[in-house]
């Protein structure tokens, strides 16, 4: 019997297939997945916190290294990675070169303290440079979209 002698089974007055589980669409919570790389924990956890208040952006996971980063993304396949430019063994670019060079590899954004006029990303892999200075929510999702029109 389907009416209101069931609505105390369902509260909601909705039955649900078997099939969906209640489960969301897949592109409704479709978010991209964040690799932050940097050798100083205080960084790495500024650079996450910016992630998740970026809508459509989430972490996956964070490293200390570029070593780290090329396995992490073969692990954790991430839609981006913020590299740390400066990194204790292969340094941020040589780990770029290394992820961009990858099948079907995600897009990569350095990062370091230097003004983005004075850092030249060329031969890197990298899609953008941003000054760790200048990392917000709205920067990230602006050069996001400037580096994906690019692709």
């Amino acid at each position: 019997m389907r009416g209101p002698a069931n609505r105390a089974d369902n509260p909601l007055g909705s039955v649900g297939s078997a099939r969906d589980h209640g489960a969301v669409p897949e592109d409704a919570r479709a978010e991209i997945g964040v690799l932050v790389v940097d050798d100083q924990d205080p960084f790495r956890r500024a650079m996450a916190a910016v992630v998740e208040e970026t809508d459509g952006f989430t972490v996956v996971g964070a490293v200390g290294s570029g070593e780290d980063s090329v396995v992490a993304v073969t692990a954790l396949e991430p839609g981006l990675v913020l590299m740390d430019v400066n990194l204790p063994g292969i340094d941020g670019i040589e780990a770029a070169r290394q992820i961009s060079a990858g099948e079907s590899p995600p897009m990569v954004i350095l990062l370091s303290t230097y003004d983005e006029d004075d850092f030249d990303r060329s031969g890197s892999g990298a899609a953008a440079y941003l000054s760790k200075a200048a990392l917000s929510p709205a920067r990230l999702l602006q050069v996001w979209s400037a580096a994906q029109s690019a692709r």
